[in-house]
């Protein structure tokens, strides 16, 4: 064997090794992203959700109540992202609120967050009866899911919708709100 192709089977040895740690490291960094919660998720009582749809005259603010179990809102979330990604940089704040099990914070809730690729706050309502929680946000409300409210920037609903949102017809009472701002 020349000393030529030692060296190149040397050489190709070495790149082998080097792409085989590479594709590792890149396997473990991927896992570790896919472990990590997209946003983070914390439990809420009433009267935090309460202040939270509180209005300080600036921002109108969009809230959706969801849970993992309920499949409409599954399906209309992937909606919901994308309006919180074209709305944000236009002054809209968007929060969601999940109905799920306090034993769902840690798993079934940041799993579908971290799928959904979702950015916006999330919190998980815990109360012990949801009712009184959903008849303050809403006396019409019966609880049914998903159910979606827009509030102006005087904290007034000015859009709700109870099941699967309409997308167009809620883009344009967003559009009502914060126009084409940039």
């Amino acid at each position: 064997m020349s000393l030529v192709s030692r060296s190149t089977l040397i050489a190709i040895g070495i790149s082998s090794l080097l792409l085989n740690f590479s594709a590792l490291a890149q396997s473990r960094a991927t896992d570790q992203q896919a472990t990590k919660p997209a946003v983070s998720t914390r439990a809420i009582s009433a009267e935090e959700m309460q202040a939270l749809l509180k209005r300080d005259g600036t921002r109108p603010l969009l809230v959706n109540y969801w849970a993992t179990w309920c499949d409409p809102c599954r399906e209309e979330f992937p909606d919901l992202v994308e309006i919180d990604k074209q709305y944000r940089p236009k002054d809209l704040d968007f929060i969601a609120i999940s109905l799920d099990d306090l034993a769902d914070l840690k798993t079934a809730v940041p799993k579908f967050l971290r799928e959904m690729r979702a950015k916006m706050p999330v919190y998980l309502l815990n109360v012990s009866d949801p009712e009184p929680a959903i008849k303050s946000v809403d006396p019409a409300w019966d609880g049914a899911l998903p159910a979606t409210f827009l509030y102006n920037q005087k904290g007034e609903v000015v859009y709700k919708h109870f099941g699967r949102v309409k997308t167009a017809e809620l883009r344009a009472a967003i559009e009502k709100l914060v126009g084409t701002k940039q």
